[in-house]
């Protein structure tokens, strides 16, 4: 494209005229922030809070129990009780038996969270009207 050309972008340009204006590039970019919505993003709302304005997103809010998260907790938490016991004799001699007990702590607790979420997982089910229903 020479100097003396027209970068200005009219509406009765045709697709090649506008994308030769443009660049593939820029073009490319366009079609990309078009396609987003393809994608599964959600409409942005904006919202206004005294002299800053904040982008507000439509979600839904994930449907989650807590059950697995616990339970991968408290599977990691015992392979690590279960990774120290060889090194009792180490930890006891350099002060550093602790780390033991805050496995076992940790795989404890674990285990007290993994029944609270699963009863309350249960008692969400009961009451559909509270919570989405999870299959």
């Amino acid at each position: 494209m020479s100097e003396h050309e027209d970068r200005t972008i009219h509406e009765s340009d045709g697709p090649d005229t506008v994308e030769r204006k443009m660049g593939h590039r820029e073009s490319e970019r366009l079609h990309r922030v078009a396609r987003r919505h393809e994608f599964g993003r959600p409409e942005l709302t904006e919202l206004e809070l005294g002299k800053t304005t904040h982008k507000v997103a439509e979600v839904e809010p994930m449907d989650v129990d807590g059950v697995r998260t616990m339970t991968v907790g408290t599977i990691v938490w015992g392979v690590i009780a279960i990774a120290l016991l060889p090194f009792l004799g180490t930890l006891e001699s350099t002060d550093r038996i602790w780390w033991m007990w805050t496995a076992v702590a940790g795989f404890g607790l674990g285990l007290i969270g993994v029944e609270y979420c699963r009863r309350r997982k249960n008692a969400l089910r009961m009451q559909p009207g509270k919570r989405r229903r999870t299959n």
